[in-house]
């Protein structure tokens, strides 16, 4: 069973912080350097001062980032800047946002979560990289803190935890009430009525957790707690290393957005006949049309937009059979990604290498003009993965490959601190 309880938050003081929109941030890993910039100039209490450290003539040396970051940290308790709350509580957020002129609304919620061993219940969905978990570590060591939470996807088919919030949070003040800087509306409030919160965590008994965003962040918490564990012979299992932050929201919502991450490609040839051999090949007039055809394809097909000085394209894979001749590795569930057919399909065939691929998500008029801009040769444009693909495949055991997902909109960070 997994294991979720209240904790006592870290959180800014309204007295010393009358503006929350100026603190926050997104989380550390998509924030791009020009972003980091505005950040850092919003306010000297921005959480990116913690979160993304810079070395300085102080801490002169690359890896003493970590120890400014330690020291901004403990100067921050010490004037106040933050401080715990009384009671553990947990943390209702909502988030309200638009995806092309639709509105959404993505309930969830902060607790923490027991870090349990490899059989638990607790099934990721991505592969990580080591220097990524490195750098994390060595902050919240710095720390003794977590300063940004895992995300995980629950399900809720009978809305019990929506209930709660709609009952007794909706109709109250939240104590943090900010738009970001993606236009996304974050609000959040705190619940600390014992009743409710065990009517919350009853709903997690025997449930499959699939971690949705945050694969490095779940590895240091278990490297931490290992590390804990060596130094502290008589632990009991209840410290609070025993436990990650986590954001909990619905699987089963329609709130719950996952995008592509689309392909952009230094290196493609001007004449692309080859790929009628695999693909069907369609031109699209408009580039408004294209995310309606692409996700009608992707319905019953494995299809992708190409974009190139030559116009705009609609590829559909010929033959599903040729599939498992492509790709040998994983389950049907797993070969089904259209990440990994492009890949094989593709840049595998005309050996296009990993370092000549860039990342974009979102925003597809980003994709255009780098190849508008004979900054890139070509942008390939992908349908996002479905919810149920990535229940599969966890369930499995299997990890996709990285940028294949990107749930949106992220949680920001500096809502709630950890102490660990």
């Amino acid at each position: 069973m997994s294991v979720i309880k209240p904790f006592n938050g870290l959180v800014y003081n309204p007295s010393k912080i009358a503006d929350m929109g100026k603190v926050v941030c997104p989380p550390y890993d998509v924030i791009s350097p020009e972003q980091e910039i505005v950040l850092k100039k919003r306010s000297p209490y921005n959480f990116i001062h913690v979160m993304l450290a810079k070395v300085d003539a102080k801490h002169g040396e690359e890896d003493a980032r970590y120890a400014k970051a330690g020291d901004t940290f403990r100067q921050w308790l010490k004037d106040g800047i933050l401080v715990q709350d009384d009671k553990p509580c947990i943390y209702y957020t909502k988030q309200e946002y638009k995806v092309m002129g639709q509105r959404y609304s993505r309930m969830g919620f902060l607790a923490v979560m027991k870090i349990e061993d490899e059989k638990a219940k607790i099934h990721p969905h991505e592969k990580t990289h080591a220097g990524a978990k490195e750098d994390r570590f060595k902050l919240w060591s710095s720390l003794k803190a977590a300063c940004s939470p895992i995300f995980v996807c629950f399900s809720d088919r009978q809305k019990k935890v929506e209930g709660i919030f709609q009952r007794k949070i909706a109709a109250t003040k939240p104590f943090v009430d900010v738009i970001d800087d993606d236009g996304t509306r974050n609000l959040c409030w705190r619940l600390d009525d014992p009743i409710l919160i065990q009517e919350i965590v009853d709903t997690f008994d025997n449930q499959n957790l699939f971690i949705a965003d945050g694969h490095h962040r779940y590895e240091v918490s278990r490297r931490y707690r290992e590390t804990m564990l060596a130094a502290t012979p008589d632990a009991t299992g209840e410290e609070p290393w025993n436990y990650v932050m986590t954001y909990f929201t619905n699987i089963d919502s329609r709130d719950l957005q996952i995008f592509p991450i689309h392909r952009i490609v230094r290196n493609f040839p001007k004449d692309i006949s080859f790929l009628e051999e695999l693909f069907r090949i369609d031109t699209i007039k408009k580039r408004e049309d294209l995310v309606v055809m692409i996700a009608k394809a992707g319905r019953n097909e494995h299809a992708f937009g190409l974009y190139t000085k030559k116009g705009l394209q609609l590829l559909r894979l010929k033959n599903k059979n040729q599939i498992d001749a492509f790709i040998k590795e994983g389950s049907q569930d797993y070969r089904s990604l259209d990440s990994l057919i492009l890949k094989a399909f593709v840049f595998d065939k005309l050996g296009i290498k990993s370092e000549d691929i860039t990342y974009c998500n979102k925003d597809m008029d980003e994709c255009f003009s780098t190849v508008d801009n004979n900054e890139n040769v070509a942008a390939f444009i992908l349908n996002p993965v479905r919810i149920e693909q990535l229940r599969s495949i966890a369930l499995n055991g299997e990890k996709m490959p990285p940028k294949t997902t990107y749930f949106y909109p992220k949680a920001i960070s500096g809502l709630t601190m950890y102490k660990l």
